[in-house]
């Protein structure tokens, strides 16, 4: 009975989440008659399940692409964003390559730069770097396994990085703020920082609507941030409020 109470209430959880956009820790507790800690738990399992993400006192949904966007538009924006971050790139740089879809999208230009060291927090980078033919000296970071962000972070992870010195960093964003810079929905922000810290050049992947999402963590403040590589979908306003904060904006043209 105890099992299929539980869930029961995660059901009851996610159908309340999808009708209001995020729920309060206490406030589950109370409709449901339990403790914080059990709701907790609750949010805790439905987050390794990719229901949910966790945020301080409760949880939102999952960031969801725009609907207006179909896949393989959004997909040649990626590679198009990719493609033109690569360029940047010269032989025999240090970089560091973030967890993410779109910065994942450089990894087939690497094999034709020679000599590159790439640090990532990401099992995906390093495995897909690992079975090229021309393969980087590719280092991981280590750290605590996030399932939020499917990557390393924490204080092991920092200090593997602060060991180094980089050319360049690598990074994506949930979301962009003109006022504020690249923002996220995970409250674990200390790794993309110290990853700026300890790079020479920090380089932002993004599509231009992630400007249209708003988001309560700024991961990175544009005084953090270089160069952005977004896409031509970029207004000409935007773009100029950007670069009055001393970023480089690079705008990639792509085909639907």
């Amino acid at each position: 009975m105890q099992k299929r109470n539980t869930q029961q209430r995660r059901r009851a959880i996610i159908e309340t989440l999808n009708e209001r956009g995020e729920v309060a820790v206490d406030a589950l507790a109370k409709v449901f008659s339990t403790s914080e800690v059990t709701i907790r738990k609750d949010l805790a399992e439905l987050e390794n399940n990719g229901l949910l993400l966790r945020r301080f006192g409760g949880a939102v949904l999952l960031p969801k692409e725009s609907s207006e966007l179909s896949s393989e538009k959004l997909s040649s924006r990626k590679l198009a964003i990719s493609a033109l971050a690569a360029t940047l790139i010269q032989d025999h740089n240090r970089i560091i390559i973030d967890g993410g879809s779109t910065t994942s999208a450089l990894l087939p230009h690497l094999p034709k730069k020679m000599g590159l060291l790439v640090m990532t927090n990401s099992l995906h980078v390093a495995n897909t770097l690992l079975e090229g033919e021309n393969e980087p000296q590719v280092l991981m970071t280590g750290g605590t396994w996030d399932a939020q962000s499917h990557s390393f972070q924490g204080q092991m992870a920092e200090n593997m990085l602060r060991a180094y010195n980089f050319d360049q960093a690598f990074l994506g964003a949930a979301g962009l703020d003109i006022r504020r810079g690249s923002t996220t929905f995970n409250e674990l922000t200390s790794l993309s920082r110290t990853m700026a810290e300890v790079s020479k050049q920090v380089i932002v992947l993004a599509e231009s609507e992630k400007l249209e999402r708003k988001i309560p963590n700024v991961e990175l403040p544009w005084s953090h941030i270089s160069i952005l590589v977004t896409d031509e979908g970029l207004d000409k306003e935007a773009k100029q409020e950007i670069e009055k904060q001393g970023v480089t904006v690079m705008c990639a043209s792509y085909t639907d």
